[in-house]
């Protein structure tokens, strides 16, 4: 089964074509450039990298939340305009479990945290526990407190590896600990590569173009904003 998969979740975009556990071609880019200029002529030229044409994608994948409102809906929008032009099947998947998924195989088994800054005082954040390769959920995506966070990690008691862009702000927040580690730079971020491996371990999660959706923990800030100024929101 050949994948496309994307991720414009934060500021990187990259993109994968990924085949039985391999990755047949992949681009990141952290230029400060919109998603919506470098997406397409990245997706394109990963697939000329693969020989492979999109018409031979059976499943296109794309990291669907939590993440930036805007970053998040031109990825999704730009593997639902793939999938329906081919009748493919398509799969949205947690951003922050494709991160974990990175770093599953890494030589120390414990707590994953993988944490995305929200800012307002908050992350995203969720949790997994590892095993000889193996990864398992413990906490589901949320928006939280650093400092309920924290708490969540401690009640655990494992070795913590700490992934994602809000990773450092945990850290340091946590204290300096010897059973608590930062994920090398090259596995810490999101990429496609996790994207990929997270879709291709349940495909039955796939969908139809028209049935793809975000998947936002807390409502956009111009949304927040017009209800606070309702005084339907705190």
């Amino acid at each position: 089964m050949k994948i496309l998969a994307v991720d414009s979740s934060a500021g990187p975009a990259s993109c994968a074509v990924y085949q039985a556990g391999k990755v047949l071609a992949g681009s990141y880019a952290n230029t400060g450039l919109t998603h919506s200029q470098t997406l397409a002529p990245m997706i394109n030229d990963v697939l000329k990298n693969a020989a492979v044409d999109v018409r031979e994608i059976d499943l296109f994948a794309v990291s669907a939340g939590p993440g930036s409102f805007t970053g998040v809906r031109i990825g999704v929008a730009a593997v639902k305009g793939m999938a329906l032009a081919g009748d493919k099947p398509c799969i949205g998947v947690s951003t922050l479990a494709a991160m974990a998924r990175l770093v599953s195989g890494l030589p120390v088994d414990g707590l994953v945290c993988a944490a995305m800054d929200a800012r307002r005082g908050q992350v995203y954040a969720a949790l997994f526990e590892t095993d000889g390769g193996k990864i398992r959920r413990v906490m589901e995506d949320t928006a939280l407190s650093v400092e309920d966070l924290k708490k969540r990690v401690e009640n655990h008691k494992k070795k913590v590896i700490l992934i994602g862009d809000g990773a450092g702000l945990c850290y340091n927040a946590f204290g300096l600990k010897a059973d608590t580690f930062l994920a090398p730079p090259h596995l810490r971020y999101q990429n496609a590569v996790g994207v990929a491996m997270e879709a291709e371990a349940d495909p039955q999660r796939a969908v139809s173009a028209e049935r793809l959706m975000p998947i936002y923990l807390r409502l956009p800030q111009a949304e927040r904003e017009l209800k606070r100024r309702l005084g339907q929101f705190d």
